[in-house]
């Protein structure tokens, strides 16, 4: 039988972080179409999202009053006197400048939650553990319109971006309701192929401007969405620089997953100072202190990507496996001093208990929620974390491979 170990808050939080990315990832490209008491005209899908960003006024800024839920970890399971607003949930603020970028503040009497992006990087920062984690977010290689070019997207255009999201995801059609008190479209898309344990994901938006006003993800089976934000109060108005700025305190635990050029740079903002990001399993061992495993296949499926993330004196290696939400990544990098995975250290903060598992010798801990799981072990001289929109079963296999 499984033995029960406990793993602190911090390394937790990180496990579910690279759950919630690996499988909101994906949607990003699908999110950006979007974006009383009365409810909107029906219309058709492709129409009602042109008239919500071609035909709405322009809007300088958004600020929202937002509630946010989290069922993915069952509160019987958090450690008592947990206050992360990420694990446990919290109302807050939302800001969202006329560029893109944004900030949502999750509030809690330990310290709030900032999540802040520019559009290329998510850094998600926990006053309650004092951890930033950075992550790069997937970018839309296709062909877009000129630079600087602020002519809203055609009905054609955006029916044939509909028809290639068809190709892999079913779309609902743009069904009328009120969100916040503003007159509001939802659409459902549901993975037509392998969607990992993703059920379906709803996106309601401001039929009058186009702003996005509820998202929610939703596990296979389960009528209630286990990760949902939704906008509970709107105003439109200029948005200032602080408002989607955020810097993480001096002293900040920082865990970087944004790919690293062979300088030691960000590659992220492809700034020629910073080079070309290091990939491929050659050029990342040459920058990594420790033996890299990133077998050719794990659990069954190919490696895709292999990256550099970190920064040079604490380089970490990603590597993905497999496509779509059905994928699994594995991040690699030097154990701690201590050599032990999940051993907590002075100012850790609360552990949690969780199930224990043999890998290959060493011992493992294991996070299973409605949407993946995520393995974390330490051996030869290694941290692994392996996460992926995968059974249990699956995940651990990963694992036993790597140790």
């Amino acid at each position: 039988m499984k033995r029960l170990r406990t793993i602190t808050t911090r390394r937790l939080l990180g496990v579910a972080v690279g759950l919630v990315v690996l499988i909101a990832g994906a949607g990003i490209a699908q999110a950006a179409l979007s974006g009383g008491g009365t409810k909107p005209q029906p219309k058709p899908l492709a129409t009602a999202l042109h008239d919500g960003v071609a035909q709405a006024p322009t809007v300088k800024g958004v600020t929202a009053n937002i509630k946010f839920s989290n069922r993915l970890i069952t509160q019987g399971a958090l450690p008592q006197g947990t206050s992360s607003p990420l694990m446990s949930g919290a109302d807050g603020r939302l800001w969202i400048a006329n560029d893109g970028r944004f900030r949502i503040e999750l509030q809690s009497q330990a310290g709030d939650a900032q999540i802040v992006s520019d559009g290329k990087v998510v850094t998600i920062y926990d006053a309650s553990l004092n951890t930033a984690y950075r992550i790069a977010l997937p970018q839309d290689t296709s062909t877009q319109a000129p630079q600087g070019s602020d002519a809203p997207p055609t009905l054609a255009q955006i029916q044939r971006t509909l028809t290639e999201i068809s190709n892999q995801w079913s779309l609902s059609g743009a069904t009328p309701g009120n969100t916040a008190g503003q007159p509001s479209y939802t659409v459902r898309i549901t993975p037509k192929g392998d969607g990992g344990l993703l059920g379906a994901a709803e996106l309601a938006w401001d039929a009058n401007h186009g702003t996005p006003l509820r998202a929610a993800i939703y596990a296979q089976g389960d009528s209630k969405p286990v990760l949902e934000l939704a906008a509970t109060g709107i105003s439109y108005g200029s948005i200032s620089q602080s408002d989607v700025t955020v810097t993480p305190p001096a002293g900040t635990k920082i865990q970087d997953l944004v790919p690293q050029s062979a300088a030691g740079g960000s590659a992220d903002h492809g700034k020629a100072d910073h080079g070309k990001k290091v990939t491929g399993v050659q050029a990342v061992q040459a920058q990594l202190p420790f033996k890299l495993a990133a077998p050719d296949t794990l659990a069954g499926l190919p490696r895709q990507q292999v990256w550099l993330a970190g920064s040079k004196q604490h380089g970490s290696a990603v590597v993905t496996y497999g496509k779509g939400l059905g994928g699994i990544a594995v991040i690699e990098s030097q154990a701690k001093a201590t050599g032990q995975s999940g051993t907590p250290s002075k100012g850790e903060g609360h552990g949690l208990s969780l199930p224990s598992i043999n890998i290959n010798g060493a011992t493992g801990q294991e996070l299973s929620t409605a949407l993946g799981t995520g393995v974390t072990f330490a051996k030869g001289g290694v941290d692994y974390v392996v996460v992926g929109s995968v059974p249990a079963q699956a995940a651990e296999t990963a694992a036993r491979e790597l140790g």
